[in-house]
């Protein structure tokens, strides 16, 4: 039965990331290596995670030239990570070479290549954030175009806030797994996510995975 689960490892340090690894890789689908434990503990985090017999979720939204991050994309591979992000505002041409260098490597690697996710619209930003940067639109619209970039650059799927799940769910090709951050539950509070819902909520709108802790 899938597992839909996904505990964000939001730790300083590796020590503290294999602890709750320990307890909980039972009992979930995965776990999130992102930035901050990325940067403290490096690509041994990865392959201590993967030891544990755990799924990884490297959550690094690479945003660069396509060239760069296709090279980056192949590193991440050969760790023989599950799913990796990339940012859909990187482009079209960034996120194709994204998709190929994660075929190619996967092939000379021996391993499966992992489910690539576009990040539309982060889930910390409302229409007013996004109008700070220059765009002309809102939320929603700007998740439905980056969405469709990133489906015809032959992204697997695409990371988004649960309250655009229902809408992406009727535009893009059921084939696309959605994973959503900003799960909440009604004591939740506090944190910068500004577009969430319930687990509940958000698995009955669409989702695949979710992205809690």
């Amino acid at each position: 039965m899938h597992n839909p689960i996904l505990v964000a490892l939001d730790v300083p340090d590796a020590d503290r990331a294999m602890t709750l690894v320990s307890r909980l890789a039972p009992v979930v689908g995965g776990f999130k290596i992102g930035k901050e434990l990325f940067t403290s503990a490096g690509p041994e985090i990865v392959r201590r995670v993967r030891a544990a017999g755990a799924p990884v979720f490297l959550d690094l939204k690479f945003h660069d030239i396509p060239n760069t991050v296709a090279r980056a994309v192949a590193v991440a591979v050969r760790l023989d990570v599950q799913m990796l992000t990339i940012h859909a505002s990187g482009g079209l041409e960034m996120m194709r070479a994204a998709a190929e260098s994660a075929q190619a490597a996967a092939s000379q690697a021996g391993v499966n290549a992992p489910l690539l996710l576009a990040v539309t619209v982060l889930t910390s930003m409302d229409s007013a954030a996004l109008g700070e940067t220059g765009c002309d639109t809102n939320v929603g619209r700007q998740v439905e175009r980056l969405a469709s970039l990133a489906v015809k650059a032959g992204i697997g799927g695409l990371v988004c806030s649960p309250l655009e799940i229902a809408m992406l769910r009727q535009v893009l090709p059921s084939r696309i797994q959605l994973v959503t951050p900003g799960i909440r539950t009604g004591a939740d509070a506090g944190d910068d996510q500004k577009r969430t819902l319930s687990p509940r909520e958000a698995l009955q709108a669409g989702a695949n995975w979710l992205v809690i802790g």
